[in-house]
């Protein structure tokens, strides 16, 4: 099993909105960087875990956890005149982008900011942290993602 970190904007799609879908899972659509696609076609698999993260918002933050229920298939989103993911190289016959499913699994009741992301040693290394990083879709260690998991559950009692 591998780990990861997905990016969205919570006014877009949420963990909320997530938890609200049929079946509590969807497509994760939309994604149009190379590197971001790559790691979906070629790393993302089946039972993988997801944190699941609320970029461009105050404060940015791990909002919970998901799971990648479907490996990697074409966008049809690219082949849509209109549609903002629309993309004329990408075809049926020959897609550019995919996306893959992705499945609820919790929702921590406070979240884990990215200032208490950098206060963390074992995440020193966390691809999330390094200056610059913008990509949307992103590997975890099996190590970093069982910190996040750690600190979530710490933040949770303390707000009891």
């Amino acid at each position: 099993m591998r780990y990861w970190l997905m990016k969205t904007e919570p006014d877009v799609f949420s963990i909320d909105d997530l938890m609200r879908a049929p079946g509590r899972t969807s497509a994760w659509e939309g994604v149009r960087n190379y590197q971001a696609r790559n790691f979906m076609r070629d790393g993302m698999k089946k039972g993988d875990r997801v944190l699941f993260y609320h970029s461009s918002t105050d404060p940015t933050a791990v909002a919970g956890t998901a799971r990648v229920s479907r490996e990697a298939y074409p966008d049809a989103t690219a082949w849509q005149p209109g549609h903002e993911y629309f993309d004329r190289r990408s075809t049926p016959e020959q897609p550019v982008w995919m996306m893959v499913d992705v499945t609820f699994v919790e929702k921590f009741p406070v979240p884990v900011t990215l200032a208490e992301l950098r206060t963390l040693p074992e995440l020193r290394e966390m691809m999330l942290l390094r200056k610059g990083m913008r990509l949307s879709i992103q590997p975890v260690t099996a190590a970093e993602f069982k910190a996040v998991l750690a600190r979530a559950r710490r933040l949770a009692k303390a707000a009891r």
